[in-house]
């Protein structure tokens, strides 16, 4: 379990150094220009998905988010004191690598995001962002295990711009985010529907997952 929690850990830390630490560039390279900024981060955290779910995947499923950890734990593929496990050591390691990106280009460490991300389009975005994330990961085992990193990687690349949101998809993203005022910021006073806009889009992928990917 301390390897599986380490993995976890330490791929949730590089998603987020991918995601602001992109966000951070890309907004230093292209400051006039949001839609290039936004490519950017895109392509950026596709790929450290890819590489992360390759290498960590093996050795924890490669949840490094709470939304698919509670998939799992609904469709009974992990107990409730091993998801509470990755889901505590999830939002821990998120906010470290937040940090880690601040430090890596010289801001301040700890902030709190100004950014407002909020309202019943980008509520309902996250649910649809969430589902399909969520969908995609249980379709791809069902189907092609070997290539879910790709698939989870080309899905959130795609949902960036694809979704009112740019498709957070992730409590512990989510929480971590709000804790940056930077192009990947999320004012912390919104974090909370997001991630309850994430649960309803994760418990109904598993819901429909088992009726498309059943079995026969």
């Amino acid at each position: 379990m301390m390897r599986k929690l380490l993995a976890e850990a330490l791929g949730t830390a590089f998603l987020l150094i991918g995601v602001v630490g992109s966000g951070i560039m890309a907004e230093t390279l292209s400051p006039e220009n949001t839609g290039v900024a936004l490519l950017a981060n895109a392509i950026a955290t596709g790929a450290i998905l890819y590489v992360i779910i390759t290498i960590f995947g093996p050795v924890s499923g490669a949840h490094f988010n709470p939304a698919v950890t509670f998939g799992f734990r609904l469709r009974g593929e992990i107990g409730t004191r091993d998801a509470l496990a990755y889901v505590a050591v999830q939002i821990a390691a998120g906010i470290l690598g937040v940090w880690i990106a601040h430090a890596m280009f010289d801001l301040t460490i700890l902030q709190t995001s100004t950014k407002l991300r909020t309202g019943p389009a980008n509520w309902f975005a996250e649910i649809v962002a969430t589902f399909g994330l969520v969908l995609t990961i249980f379709g791809g085992i069902r189907y092609r295990p070997e290539a879910v990193p790709a698939l989870v990687g080309l899905y959130i690349t795609g949902a960036y711009w694809f979704t009112a949101s740019t498709s957070f998809a992730n409590p512990a993203v989510t929480i971590a985010r709000g804790l940056s005022d930077t192009f990947a910021g999320i004012y912390p006073g919104h974090v909370a529907p997001y991630i309850a806009m994430q649960l309803i889009g994760a418990a109904l992928a598993v819901f429909v997952a088992r009726a498309v990917f059943a079995r026969d």
